[in-house]
């Protein structure tokens, strides 16, 4: 009896403790899991704004533990959010956090939908938030997703009040609870009733947030309420679901969201908000057996047998009874049934022990390109199988490639290679909601049917259509390149159409501070032998740009080489695009936590002309999450040297103009908390010293401003910031030699500024700081915590938290000229 309690308990421990961290749950542990929700018939859908936003102990609960089909909907991507791992902001962000999405659902078992509004950054009313994203449109994707899904239960992580802070917060939880009355209302959004039908959840719920004791409290008195609690032990897998969100929640890690595993009761309140009143349990009278739809006692009877004679050694003995209740569900004209059929498709597979893979031998590859594309099957049981075809879809011509049948005889390897041309008309890779232009708030997606999904498809997919026992059935993976890494072992990266040359610029900004033309270097690289493009640039009126077109040719694939332009700008200040119509530059996201994103932006730079003069050139930069400020300013002639530990600590400073502090640089970097006294005998000395935005560490909410050395005097920061990014900027300080020289600071240069002026501005500082400017967003009371300078023994230190990190790179005239004046500050003022 002892050892059949081991073997019972312990694999589900280890195994589950692997695949948490490694890959998803395998054998019989992922057989279990599968019979257990292939008998529940209830779904849940939480709703909130962004990435980071969603609960992830409460999803892993309903997902893992009551085994409901669980969803979190993120009305954005993220676009909008900081980045504490690299300099990605925008679009590229989102594309970030929309895969740390995928990878916390894929550990605490929950599925992932999306709405096309863009996170546009931090705003402090729904009123602007939902004027920005257009009500009615974001309102139309909620309904749909509810409409799709058919969730019984609806959880609001917001309470759509001032209490939730962010105004992207609130918004989704007005727009949630109206969505859970217009998704069942015919009348609402006809226009999606030729895909879906109207649907009516029986309960939405407000799942509050409690960050401390006492909010916990709290909502632990609140009305109309149902308590859950997510800290429940799972003796099977070995975790409590508290544990589970620890290490879903540290997915998030552009964020900085890693999270502790909790363990022991944590109670979570879930306040009805609309629906079926409910006191004990959010699915109180939702019969979530095979009983709630006409025709499934039948399967609900086969599943139980299934689970009670499951063998967790011998998961292949549950074959025949899963396509027992296979055929039963087929024979079922209903949502459920077709999902529980493309499910148990699934658990048969993983039950016999099939082992199923489609690989290319290249990653990437152009149009009209050759690859071998290669299949392997292995059944790993005694199961009979029969592989009857394989077939592919996703590009013209792929449909005519197939396999002859073959039975699959246990642990004995099938293979077979095919070679295929890619259509000369093959669209290159993208994400599906980067294919066309967005506008500021919302994505353009034309195809309904892709609204509210997470990631398209595999470019390319291999669909195994097989025989098991006397049933037929169709297993689909993605097509794939599968290599080995001489240090983290066997890796995949997925399969991505290229453009046979791409070209790339150094910056994303191209500054004139002046009328003297400049030379621009385009970086040309073929993606595939014997490539050619041509170079024929088109520039906006008044700017100038030699030679008029430059024909590149490549022999090799990989063959790179730069071309250069010269461009003259026009005499009045201004901006221009400069692009290559018809050229692609190409972008390649890669983190460890995340598989590699590409994506193939249009091939354009942006041209400033801004009279911007700079005295101090040598500059050093201490590069904290990352940001490209260091590219910008090297566009006003400055020559930047990236500060190391060791720099900090031993080299010679003084041989800079200036120092800068990059964006965290003092969250991220405990060399530069460590040499921060170094830094100010630098300034002492008659060095100049910037440092920007930085996080306040303890506190909550933003209401506790703490200490923070970051400067030589005394200052706090908060988290108060200014989020319209065109919000009036008052002088305070007119005669500060930060606003004079060596460039006059004047209003136009606080115009074109791009998603907020600045974030975790001083909220208190000591005398010897003194404030540049005052501002405020709408309704809100005046700020001047947003740069503070001070004069240092002979030097200059500035705290300037101000979004230069968006404003350089993305090409603001006015930003330029001031951050000049800031690295010169010393310089005149000597």
């Amino acid at each position: 009896m002892y050892r059949r309690a081991f073997l019972r308990a312990v694999p589900f421990f280890v195994l589950y403790a692997y695949a948490l961290a490694q890959a998803p749950p395998a054998g019989g542990l992922a057989v279990k899991l599968g019979l257990e929700r292939l008998q529940r018939l209830g779904s849940v859908l939480m709703i909130a704004a962004h990435p980071d936003d969603e609960n992830t102990a409460l999803l892993s609960y309903f997902a893992l533990g009551r085994h409901y089909r669980t969803a979190y909907l993120s009305l954005t991507r993220g676009e909008g959010g900081q980045n504490l791992i690299g300099p990605e902001q925008g679009a590229l962000m989102g594309v970030i956090r929309t895969q740390e999405l995928l990878a916390a659902r894929h550990l605490d078992g929950a599925e992932q939908y999306f709405t096309r509004a863009i996170d546009f950054g931090f705003s402090k009313t729904a009123d602007e938030t939902l004027r920005k994203w257009g009500r009615e449109q974001v309102l139309a994707d909620v309904v749909w997703t509810i409409r799709r899904y058919q969730p019984d239960v609806i959880v609001l992580r917001f309470s759509g009040t001032p209490r939730d802070g962010h105004g992207h917060h609130q918004s989704s939880a007005i727009l949630g609870l109206e969505a859970f009355t217009a998704a069942a209302d015919p009348a609402r959004f006809p226009e999606q009733l030729q895909y879906v039908k109207p649907w009516k959840a029986r309960r939405v719920f407000w799942n509050a947030f409690a960050f401390t004791p006492e909010m916990e409290r709290q909502a632990l008195q609140m009305p109309n309420k149902v308590t859950v609690d997510v800290g429940e032990y799972n003796a099977e897998l070995g975790y409590s679901y508290g544990e589970i969100a620890g290490m879903s929640r540290s997915m998030h890690r552009s964020q900085g969201m890693g999270a502790a595993q909790r363990k022991g009761s944590q109670p979570q309140v879930l306040t009805l908000r609309g629906g079926e009143p409910a006191t004990n349990d959010p699915f109180e009278n939702i019969d979530t057996s095979w009983g709630r739809i006409p025709g499934g006692a039948a399967v609900g009877d086969v599943l139980k047998k299934a689970m009670d004679e499951f063998e967790l050694g011998n998961p292949a003995k549950s074959v025949p009874r899963l396509l027992e209740a296979r055929k039963l569900m087929a024979a079922i004209d209903h949502p459920w049934a077709a999902l529980k059929r493309k499910e148990i498709e699934k658990v048969i597979g993983e039950a016999a022990g099939l082992w199923l893979d489609a690989t290319t031998n290249r990653s990437a590859v152009s149009p009209g390109s050759k690859i071998r594309l290669n299949v392997a099957a292995v059944n790993r049981s005694a199961a009979s199988v029969q592989l009857m075809d394989v077939r592919f879809s996703g590009m013209t011509g792929a449909d005519q490639l197939s396999a002859e049948p073959m039975p699959l005889n246990e642990n004995k390897p099938y293979t077979r290679a095919f070679d295929f041309s890619i259509p000369a008309d093959q669209p290159v890779s993208q994400p599906f909601w980067l294919r066309e232009a967005p506008s500021e708030t919302r994505y353009t997606i034309d195809d309904q049917k892709m609204i509210g999904v997470a990631q398209g498809p595999a470019i390319l997919q291999a669909h195994f259509r097989l025989r098991v026992g006397d049933q037929l059935m169709e297993l689909t993976r993605p097509v794939v390149f599968r290599y080995v890494d001489a240090v983290r072992g066997e890796l995949t990266r997925p399969f991505i159409v290229v453009p046979p040359a791409s070209i790339n610029f150094a910056t994303r900004s191209l500054v004139f501070p002046n009328s003297d033309p400049r030379t621009v270097d385009v970086e040309v690289r073929a993606n595939l032998a014997n490539a050619a493009i041509q170079l024929k640039p088109a520039v906006a009126a008044g700017w100038r740009i030699e030679p008029a077109s430059i024909d590149v040719a490549f022999q090799k694939e990989g063959e790179q080489v730069t071309r250069t332009f010269t461009v003259s700008p026009p005499a009045e200040g201004g901006t221009a695009a400069l692009d290559f119509p018809g050229a692609r530059g190409i972008r390649t996201i890669s983190y460890e936590h995340i598989p590699p994103q590409t994506l193939f932006p249009t091939a354009a730079v942006t041209l400033v002309r801004t009279d911007a003069k700079l005295l101090s050139h040598d500059i050093g930069y201490i590069m904290g999450a990352g940001d490209d400020v260091p590219q910008a300013l090297e566009q006003l002639g400055a020559k930047v040297t990236l500060l190391a530990a060791d720099d900090l600590a031993r080299a010679d400073l003084s041989r800079f103009d200036a120092i800068v502090a990059g964006v965290r640089a003092y969250n991220t970097r405990a060399d530069v908390r460590a040499g921060h006294k170094r830094l100010m005998e630098y300034v002492n000395n008659g060095g100049t010293y910037i440092v920007q935005y930085n996080v306040m560490e303890g506190g909550f909410g933003g209401r506790t401003a703490v200490s923070f050395e970051v400067g030589p005097y005394p200052l706090k920061l908060s988290r108060d910031r200014i989020t319209v990014e065109d919000s009036p900027v008052k002088v305070v300080n007119p005669d500060s030699p930060l606003l004079q020289a060596p460039n006059r600071i004047a209003a136009a240069d606080y115009e074109g500024w791009v998603q907020e002026r600045g974030l975790y501005f001083a909220s208190e500082w000591d005398a010897e700081y003194k404030p540049l400017w005052e501002m405020a967003d709408p309704k809100e009371k005046p700020t001047q915590g947003g740069t503070l300078y001070a004069r240092y023994g002979r030097g200059v230190y500035i705290f300037t938290p101000m979004s230069w990190f968006r404003q350089l790179p993305a090409g603001v005239p006015g930003a330029y000229r001031i951050f000049a004046n800031f690295l010169s500050a010393n310089k005149v003022t000597q």
